[in-house]
Order: structure tokens, then sequence, then C-alpha cells
């Protein structure tokens, strides 16, 4: 990529806050960005500006991987991540770049419209830059928006299986929905850890709102109630409504050892006794 020519650079720097108020004015004019606060949009403007300022100076960013453009490289991966946690989509970050291309041009023009062949490769070379530039910020808001609904659906899935405890002794896992391999992991672990923080001596977990049964399902069971059992406690599965308990009849699944209990309230007056408590109504 060809360096810009010095005449350039210097009217880059001087028009510094000319520049930076066209841009702005387009940006107010074409885009939303509801999703930030006052001024702070003006802010990461007036720093971007100044940092391609600074690396046009120092040369070509073609790789962006060189020394004089770490700085920059490092404000548009923190940009392109906190946008992405507010919201504001991939089209509008990606304006916030292109969108200086036509201030830059109004100023080229101005200063070199005389030298229309000079004028021409200059403003090429910019467009170069600037490209090279929103190319890195789209590619990195792409990255932190996958992590940014990675994590959600991460915090989603352990919010939709919560381990409570229902006494001394006694957990309970109610379970809501498909149950999956990387949901049956997140089960484990939550339960497993669960057994160890409380000392409990039996968990149940109940599967009424687990809306189908299959193969598959009961080995994420099996896997679970066998992870629970090498840790020294005893596990109930309650919730086996009729339809569930035709299906595994259906299916020849082998769940004997397995203590099944058709509803929470069972399971739980079973893991009482057997620890040596009951509930009865007061006189």
């Amino acid at each position: 990529m060809t360096n810009l020519n010095h005449r350039t650079v210097d009217a880059l720097r001087i028009n510094h806050g000319e520049l930076l108020r066209n841009w702005a004015a387009d940006m107010e004019a074409n885009t939303s960005q509801a999703a930030l606060k006052a001024g702070e949009l003006q802010q990461q403007m007036t720093e971007f500006l100044r940092l391609f300022v600074r690396g046009v100076e120092a040369g070509s960013p073609g790789s962006l991987a060189t020394g004089e453009w770490s700085e920059m490289r490092h404000f548009l991966e923190k940009l392109s991540y906190n946008w992405a946690v507010m919201g504001v989509d991939s089209q509008e970050t990606a304006a916030f770049i292109f969108s200086l291309k036509r201030p830059v041009m109004v100023l080229l023009q101005r200063e070199f419209g005389d030298e229309a062949l000079f004028f021409v490769e200059q403003l090429w070379v910019v467009s170069e830059f600037i490209d090279v530039l929103a190319m890195h910020t789209i590619s990195t808001f792409q990255k932190s928006r996958e992590a940014v609904i990675k994590r959600q659906q991460e915090e989603l899935l352990e919010l939709s299986t919560p381990v409570v405890k229902l006494w001394d002794g006694i957990l309970a896992l109610p379970m809501i929905g498909t149950l999956d391999s990387q949901r049956t992991q997140v089960v484990m672990e939550s339960l497993l850890q669960r057994i160890v923080d409380t000392g409990s001596q039996i968990a149940i977990i109940d599967i009424i709102g687990v809306p189908t049964v299959d193969t598959l399902v009961a080995q994420h069971l099996l896997k679970t109630v066998t992870a629970i059992r090498l840790m020294g406690a005893d596990c109930i599965i309650s919730g086996v409504r009729p339809q569930i308990a035709q299906t595994i009849v259906h299916l020849g699944l082998d769940l004997q050892g397995i203590v099944t209990k058709a509803n929470l309230a069972d399971a739980l007056a079973l893991a009482l006794a057997r620890t040596g408590l009951s509930v009865g109504r007061a006189s």
C-alpha cells in the first residue's frame, strides 16, 4: 500500500478540528447510535481521529500489526466489544469508520482540487487506509458479538438449572426444557458442586418440565445419576408423567436401580423418610 504524501498528512493534521466537525455532522445525520450516551460518540470520534492522524504520519497500516498502529488496533477492539455489548448492530459499527471518507474527500478536494491526478491518488490511498481499519473493526465486532452471545447462552443455561435446597441433606433440581449433552454437563457440574458444598445425601431431579424423554435423554439422566452416586449421594427422579412412562416402556429403556416418583411431593416424602424424618399435619 502506498504511503500518503507529506502534504496530505499535513492537511489532515492541520485541519483536524474541521474534519472532526464534518464527520460528526455526517454521523449524526445518517446513524442513530441510540445505545450510546450523549457525548460518548463524540469522545470516541475524537480519539479515533487522533490515532488515525498519528498512524498516517507513521506510514501504511497494511496489516495493523505494526507497532505504530498498536494503539489504534486496541482502541478499535475495545470499541467493537463495547458496542456489541450495548447492542449496536454491525451496520452502524461499520458506518462509524466508513463515514469518515466523505469529510476527508471534501477536505482533500479543497486542498488539491487544482491537481486532479494528485487529488485522486491521495484520496485513493486514504480510502485504502480507512478500509483496512473498517475491516479490522467489523471482524473484531463479529468476534465480540459471538463472545457476548455465547456468554449469555451460558448464563441462561445456568439459570435454567437451579439447584434448590429443600431440607438439610436434600437437594432438588427442577428441569425445564430439552436435556442435551451441553445442558447435562452443566447439570452435573452444578449438582455435584452443591452436593459437596452442602454435604447432602439425597438429590431429587424433577423432570416434569422436560417435554420428551428419548434414548438420548435417558442416557443423560443415567450419567447424572451415576455421577451423583459416585459422590456418595443417592438420587430420586420425580415428575414421571404417564406419557413419559409409556415412552420409556416403548423404547425399552433400562432404568432399573433408579427410584422414580410421579411428582416432587412424593419424592420429597421418600427423601425425608430415608433421612429419618417425616411430615405430618399439626394437631
